[in-house]
């Protein structure tokens, strides 16, 4: 029966202290006179959920850079497309032969920042069976999709 009671005093006086930590102001101390902020919804900016909410909809923003997209897959046309990821900013494709070209090759593109830069282009081309590429070559493709990324800039008429 001791223990009972003990337990509704200690309930008892978490909530006498849970109330008394509530406090209030009195009438002629409002929040703005001594420094604490308004917390009425329509005033207050931030809330406890806006941690767990975007600003932007996650469906509709994409940060990866429209024009070396394009042009990505503009240069490797030849290439069967497999999977494209445009909210990582991962293209992969399957085997093809370029044009006058006797080698069949596969490529994965990332294109991992919005910036219309060199850095933002991450290409990896394979041959048949996993074989290596030479970096000559994947230099060349890498310049391919600069050079049509810039033009595509250029006509879009964003400079």
């Amino acid at each position: 029966m001791k223990t009972a009671q003990a337990a509704r005093l200690v309930i008892a006086a978490a909530l006498c202290a849970g109330l008394a930590a509530c406090g209030g102001s009195n009438g002629a101390r409002n929040s703005a006179s001594y420094g604490g902020s308004d917390m009425r919804p329509e005033v207050r900016r931030t809330t406890i959920w806006d941690t767990f909410r975007s600003s932007e909809n996650p469906n509709t923003s994409v940060g990866v850079n429209k024009y070396l997209w394009n042009a990505s897959l503009e240069v490797l046309n030849f290439l069967p497309v497999q999977m494209v990821d445009p909210f990582t900013g991962v293209i992969q494709t399957g085997y093809g032969t370029p044009p006058g070209g006797g080698r069949s090759y596969r490529a994965t593109i990332k294109i991992a920042d919005p910036a219309l830069d060199a850095r933002s282009l991450k290409l990896s081309l394979q041959g048949p069976g996993g074989a290596a590429v030479e970096p000559g070559t994947v230099r060349a493709v890498e310049d391919a999709i600069l050079t049509r990324a810039r033009q595509l800039r250029i006509q879009d008429g964003r400079l």
